[in-house]
Protein backbone atom coordinates (compact mmCIF):
# COMPACT_ATOMS: atom_id res chain seq x y z
CA UNK A 1 0.00 0.00 0.00
CA UNK A 2 1.22 3.47 -0.77
CA UNK A 3 2.49 5.70 2.05
CA UNK A 4 -0.26 8.22 1.30
CA UNK A 5 -2.92 5.55 1.84
CA UNK A 6 -1.37 4.56 5.18
CA UNK A 7 -1.48 8.18 6.30
CA UNK A 8 -5.13 8.53 5.30
CA UNK A 9 -6.06 5.34 7.17
CA UNK A 10 -4.05 6.36 10.23
CA UNK A 11 -5.72 9.78 10.28
CA UNK A 12 -9.15 8.13 10.02
CA UNK A 13 -8.37 5.82 12.95
CA UNK A 14 -7.16 8.77 15.00
CA UNK A 15 -10.36 10.75 14.32
CA UNK A 16 -12.53 7.72 15.11
CA UNK A 17 -10.73 7.18 18.41
CA UNK A 18 -11.30 10.82 19.39
CA UNK A 19 -15.05 10.50 18.65
CA UNK A 20 -15.34 7.31 20.69
CA UNK A 21 -13.71 8.69 23.84
CA UNK A 22 -16.44 9.07 26.49
CA UNK A 23 -17.46 12.67 27.09
CA UNK A 24 -17.26 14.04 30.62
CA UNK A 25 -20.55 15.95 30.56
CA UNK A 26 -21.75 17.57 33.75
CA UNK A 27 -25.40 17.21 34.77
CA UNK A 28 -27.25 19.94 32.89
CA UNK A 29 -29.42 22.41 34.84
CA UNK A 30 -31.90 22.99 31.99
CA UNK A 31 -33.04 21.33 28.75
CA UNK A 32 -30.87 21.88 25.69
CA UNK A 33 -33.85 22.95 23.54
CA UNK A 34 -34.34 26.56 24.54
CA UNK A 35 -36.90 29.05 23.27
CA UNK A 36 -35.19 32.01 21.68
CA UNK A 37 -36.38 35.34 20.38
CA UNK A 38 -37.31 34.51 16.78
CA UNK A 39 -37.66 36.94 13.89
CA UNK A 40 -39.11 35.95 10.54
CA UNK A 41 -38.35 37.93 7.40
CA UNK A 42 -39.43 37.67 3.79
CA UNK A 43 -37.20 38.34 0.85
CA UNK A 44 -37.92 38.78 -2.84
CA UNK A 45 -34.68 37.11 -3.93
CA UNK A 46 -34.38 34.04 -1.74
CA UNK A 47 -36.56 31.06 -0.98
CA UNK A 48 -36.89 29.28 2.31
CA UNK A 49 -37.81 25.77 3.32
CA UNK A 50 -41.26 25.09 4.71
CA UNK A 51 -39.98 24.03 8.11
CA UNK A 52 -38.94 27.48 9.30
CA UNK A 53 -42.02 27.48 11.55
CA UNK A 54 -40.58 24.81 13.84
CA UNK A 55 -39.09 27.62 15.92
CA UNK A 56 -42.56 29.08 16.39
CA UNK A 57 -43.87 25.65 17.37
CA UNK A 58 -41.11 25.29 19.94
CA UNK A 59 -41.89 28.74 21.32
CA UNK A 60 -45.53 27.65 21.71
CA UNK A 61 -44.47 24.40 23.41
CA UNK A 62 -42.32 26.38 25.85
CA UNK A 63 -45.02 28.95 26.62
CA UNK A 64 -47.57 26.20 27.24
CA UNK A 65 -45.11 24.50 29.58
CA UNK A 66 -45.21 21.22 27.68
CA UNK A 67 -41.45 20.80 27.93
CA UNK A 68 -41.57 21.25 31.72
CA UNK A 69 -44.52 18.85 32.01
CA UNK A 70 -42.58 16.21 30.07
CA UNK A 71 -39.59 16.61 32.39
CA UNK A 72 -41.77 16.44 35.51
CA UNK A 73 -43.85 13.41 34.50
CA UNK A 74 -41.43 11.33 32.45
CA UNK A 75 -38.44 9.88 34.23
CA UNK A 76 -36.18 8.02 31.83
CA UNK A 77 -32.74 9.42 32.55
CA UNK A 78 -30.82 9.21 35.83
CA UNK A 79 -28.48 12.03 34.82
CA UNK A 80 -29.06 14.70 32.19
CA UNK A 81 -25.82 14.54 30.26
CA UNK A 82 -26.49 16.69 28.32
CA UNK A 83 -30.13 16.12 27.32
CA UNK A 84 -33.39 16.10 29.30
CA UNK A 85 -36.37 13.85 28.59
CA UNK A 86 -38.13 16.76 26.86
CA UNK A 87 -35.17 17.21 24.51
CA UNK A 88 -35.50 13.60 23.33
CA UNK A 89 -39.31 13.57 23.12
CA UNK A 90 -39.58 16.94 21.37
CA UNK A 91 -36.86 15.93 18.92
CA UNK A 92 -38.98 12.91 17.91
CA UNK A 93 -42.15 15.03 17.70
CA UNK A 94 -40.46 17.75 15.64
CA UNK A 95 -39.09 15.09 13.30
CA UNK A 96 -42.65 13.90 12.64
CA UNK A 97 -43.98 17.46 12.27
CA UNK A 98 -41.37 18.25 9.63
CA UNK A 99 -42.16 15.15 7.62
CA UNK A 100 -39.35 12.93 8.86
CA UNK A 101 -39.74 9.26 8.01
CA UNK A 102 -36.93 7.72 10.05
CA UNK A 103 -34.71 8.48 13.02
CA UNK A 104 -31.37 8.07 11.23
CA UNK A 105 -30.04 8.16 7.72
CA UNK A 106 -28.69 4.60 7.84
CA UNK A 107 -30.65 1.83 6.12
Amino acid sequence: MKTKNHKILAQGKKELHKRLVPKAWADQPAPMFQAVNLHYEMSEKSRAIGFGGIGAIHTMVTRLGLDQAINEHLSLLKVHVPYFESDHMLNIAYNVVTGGTRMSSSN
